[in-house]
């Protein structure tokens, strides 16, 4: 689609690792493709990062963020999963969540049988994926084999009432404005938009404790950006660790494009990977 064929324009190149494969895991509505990127040396009994990829659950895939998680993983030393979820308009609402909800159970129980720590594993996400993995979270808090290690959201989607002053100060700001906002939510919501489910709203979920240390990263000129300054603000208040970061002067998606924005890409990359590394090797 469009969107892929305009990210080779804009993406660094991909830096190199170990190796690559494709695996099929169990999901709710038959088999599910994870992408596994395995660092250059790997280490028995490593880390792990389930990555869940943005474009509101309508458009991106797994080869949209492939440069993505390459760099993830060499940057991490952290052998990476990418989930190719079910997306709409054919998978309305809440067949991402499910997906994603399956694929942090699946990597959890099953990360010692792939020569990996299951107490090192953490969940990551950008803009929608940044909100599944919030929500994936929530949803699995207490059913896992061990707790998650870290989250980091990447300017993450969070709340589809848009009542925050950046979704209406930035309403027609490039590269998402509001009409863009809309059909995404119009495609996987479908009619009757859920405002009062936590699964489409991680920001209406009671209980926030026991929650992972989250990164939350934000762009300055992001209609999004509000969203996750308050719900940094809200895992805070739950006395979650978190360490918030909004980068001014950049935009929404700006995590995809480090060969035109080469000053933001560059600072939170290495802002992901020693965050990342202090919690998932200690160092």
């Amino acid at each position: 689609n469009e969107y892929r064929r305009m990210l080779p324009k804009t993406e660094i190149a991909p830096p190199a690792i170990g190796e690559m494969s494709d695996l099929a895991v169990p999901g709710p509505a038959g088999p599910m493709r994870l992408r596994q990127y395995a660092p250059a040396h790997a280490e028995r009994g490593g880390a792990a990062i389930l990555f869940i990829h943005g474009g509101g659950c309508v458009i991106g895939d797994i080869e949209s963020h492939d440069v993505f998680c390459r760099t993830l993983c060499h940057d991490t030393a952290a052998t990476v999963f990418s989930l190719d979820y079910r997306l709409a308009p054919e998978h309305e609402f809440p067949a991402a969540v499910e997906d994603s909800v399956a694929a942090v159970e699946w990597l959890s129980f099953e990360a010692r049988g792939l020569g990996l720590d299951q107490d090192r594993i953490a969940i990551a996400g950008d803009s929608a994926g940044g909100g599944l993995a919030a929500v994936a979270l929530h949803e699995t808090k207490g059913r896992l084999a061990a707790p998650v290690r870290a989250q980091v959201l990447i300017y993450p989607a969070l709340d589809l009432r848009g009542r925050l002053p950046s979704r209406k100060d930035l309403a027609d700001h490039f590269l998402l404005p509001q009409d863009m906002i809309q059909w995404f939510f119009g495609h996987y919501f479908g009619r009757a938009w859920p405002i009062a489910d936590p699964r489409a709203m991680p920001s209406l979920y009671e209980d926030y404790t026991g929650l992972p240390p989250a990164l939350i990263v934000t762009a300055g000129h992001d209609p999004l950006r509000d969203e996750g300054a308050e719900y940094a603000q809200t895992l805070a208040a739950a006395e979650v660790p978190v360490d918030y970061e909004c980068c001014e002067g950049t935009i929404h998606g700006f995590m995809n494009m480090g060969r035109v924005l080469r000053k933001a890409h560059g600072h939170t990359r290495w802002r992901l990977a020693t965050w990342l590394r202090q919690r998932l090797h200690g160092r």
